[in-house]
């Protein structure tokens, strides 16, 4: 059984930067390679971002390239997503999601593929 938790989440303008954290508990955090979905009100939960195992493999939508990035710290059992450039069209729950997974270097896109998820954190962007 593994716990995330959340937190860096609130509000800000449009252009401004924010840094959300998930804490996992419970298991070596190390054996599961990590997500973070977001979903607004009245959308489907989407990816946002992924990582595998060992950090060295990353995932990002389309719409995030460039603007958000996700890393983690093994010893700390926490990944980070920070989001720069932001704009109101992120306004969002932000989750993280863990996976078990058996090679170091793969992520997961699909929420059917996550094992454990966290409670989410707001993410407001006013323009």
């Amino acid at each position: 059984q593994v716990q995330l938790a959340e937190s860096g989440g609130g509000l800000v303008q449009a252009g401004d930067s924010l840094i959300v954290s998930c804490a996992a508990s419970g298991h070596t955090f190390g054996d599961y390679t990590m997500g973070w979905f977001r979903q607004a009100p009245g959308k489907e939960r989407e990816i946002v971002s992924a990582i595998s195992r060992n950090g060295r493999t990353t995932y990002y939508a389309d719409s995030v390239k460039g603007r958000f990035t996700i890393s983690r710290d093994n010893a700390k059992n926490t990944v980070y997503l920070q989001m720069d450039s932001l704009k109101p069209e992120d306004t969002a729950v932000y989750v993280c999601a863990a996976a078990l997974a058996y090679s170091y270097n793969h992520y997961y896109l699909k929420p059917t593929q996550y094992d454990y998820w966290g409670q989410g954190t707001q993410v407001t962007v006013s323009s």
